[in-house]
């Protein structure tokens, strides 16, 4: 087995550190803050991630993985150090490397024996050729130092079973010493190992990504295509996933991407291609139909409402996905604001997201405006003039039709991940409006006690 440092607890790093141990190696995860250190030693995530908590008390507990600020001492003996931090998007696309750098250095600075360098972190292709030549710019000791290119696959809510049983390990070498200590490191997962040089490696991280981020654009396309035309998205998805060249994954319509890695990967390869004067003008497409997506119910909403001024609105999910507290790039970021704005009485439920939405849109008066935030659907619902729907939480989709009938004000609701049947919705007096399938009108149910609403402009 071997001694490993993981440079970050994030995502990326934390989530290999807990999954290297499991597997049975030694694990350092190093971290600049002590209070955050503290808490993970106590069996406390400072992430949302499922099944992570558990393994971490098992593996401290056993002492196969411990966390540290101190990075010299973490870093000196390590047989390998892997380096999960951050490369934010910076304002033109491009990825911001500089916590990249400053591992880096802090390695050179500190590694007394043979030891591989492993970046998971998402970097432009290139950047471990230039992070190999900065340890050595800075090495203060004569001893070996390669590094390598390990990109991560791992999706938000499912990342430690995406880790210990990925489809496959993609490494990027430029030696057999590299080659074989990572080999070694990744043979008691047991997986598939796709073993590249480092620039193939990079560009297969963003090429991956990036391709599913076309596939979602593409769907969300042909859906605003099929309201105009009346086709059903839902339908069209599942012909289409019969065909085994396209499958079955990725074909749902919604309200767009977000997330840490769909919009930052496919900005930062346009920026690539750009830098070396190509345009890349298929991810330049899903770029700007995921932008324009995103707002496509506060659109839609718009043009059916007088005014938000005044209105109770029910917004239902805050991250940008299930199974996740991250808010990055989520859609409530970009409506939110907007309903703000307009003068809504925001109410606002997600099961775990909404400490940190929170601390973008503190509870209480926005100008005109004004946000809640709720414990349970029910009291989102209750009383409601509208309702928008930007998480498919199960605590969201076990709620019935019936139940916005029963609990709005007026029954109107604008879904953009389409967890409704259409008829279903129209069937209990709701109406119902989603991404590339038919918009509703309200149906029977008792849709009488709100029809009078509509003289004031619902």
């Amino acid at each position: 087995m071997y001694k490993i440092a993981v440079a970050g607890t994030g995502y990326v790093g934390l989530v290999a550190g807990v999954c290297f141990a499991e597997v049975g190696h030694q694990v350092t995860c190093v971290d600049i803050d002590e209070s955050k250190v503290e808490l993970m030693k106590s069996g406390v995530s400072p992430i949302y991630e499922e099944n992570l908590e558990e393994l971490m008390r098992k593996n401290y507990a056993v002492g196969r993985i411990n966390y540290t600020t101190d990075y010299q001492v973490a870093y000196k003996d390590a047989d390998a150090i892997f380096i999960g931090v951050g490369t934010p998007e910076q304002p033109d696309g491009s990825a911001n490397l500089s916590y990249i750098a400053t591992v880096a250095r802090q390695i050179a600075e500190s590694v007394e024996k043979d030891c591989l360098v492993v970046v998971k972190s998402t970097v432009p292709v290139g950047t471990n050729d230039k992070v190999e030549q900065f340890i050595q710019d800075f090495l203060v000791h004569d001893v070996r130092v390669e590094v390598a290119s390990n990109p991560e696959f791992l999706a938000q809510g499912s990342a430690v079973h995406d880790t210990l049983h990925a489809e496959r390990i993609v490494i990027g070498t430029e030696s057999k010493w590299a080659e074989e200590v990572l080999m070694g490191i990744y043979e008691p997962f047991h997986l598939p190992i796709v073993s590249v040089n480092r620039r193939s490696a990079e560009m297969i991280k963003y090429a991956s990504n990036d391709f599913l981020a076309l596939k979602i654009s593409y769907m969300n396309d042909i859906a605003n295509l099929c309201e105009l035309v009346g086709a059903d998205i839902q339908d069209v998805a599942r012909g289409m996933s019969f065909d085994a060249r396209i499958g079955s994954k990725f074909l749902n319509a919604g309200i767009g991407f977000g997330g840490s890695c769909f919009p930052k990967d496919t900005k930062a390869l346009e920026y690539i291609a750009k830098q070396q004067g190509y345009e890349l003008k298929t991810v330049k497409a899903a770029i700007d139909v995921n932008k324009e997506q995103k707002t496509m119910l506060y659109k839609k909403a718009s043009k059916r409402l007088i005014t938000f001024s005044g209105l109770k609105v029910a917004v239902l999910g805050l991250t940008f996905k299930p199974g996740t507290d991250d808010l990055r790039e989520a859609a409530s970021l970009e409506n939110v604001p907007l309903l703000l704005e307009q003068g809504a009485d925001i109410y606002a439920y997600d099961p775990v997201g909404a400490n940190n939405f929170a601390k973008v849109h503190p509870e209480g008066k926005h100008g005109r405006g004004s946000i809640t935030y709720v414990s349970n659907v029910e009291q989102a619902l209750e009383g409601a003039n509208v309702c928008f729907i930007f998480t498919e939480w199960g605590e969201v989709k076990a709620i019935t039709p019936e139940a916005y009938e029963k609990l709005m004000m007026t029954p109107l609701v604008y879904d953009g991940r389409n967890i409704y049947s259409v008829q279903e919705m129209e069937e209990a007096g709701v109406e119902y409006h989603s991404i590339g399938r038919k918009q509703s009108n309200r149906g029977q149910g008792k849709g009488q006690k709100h029809h009078e609403l509509q003289t004031i402009g619902l």
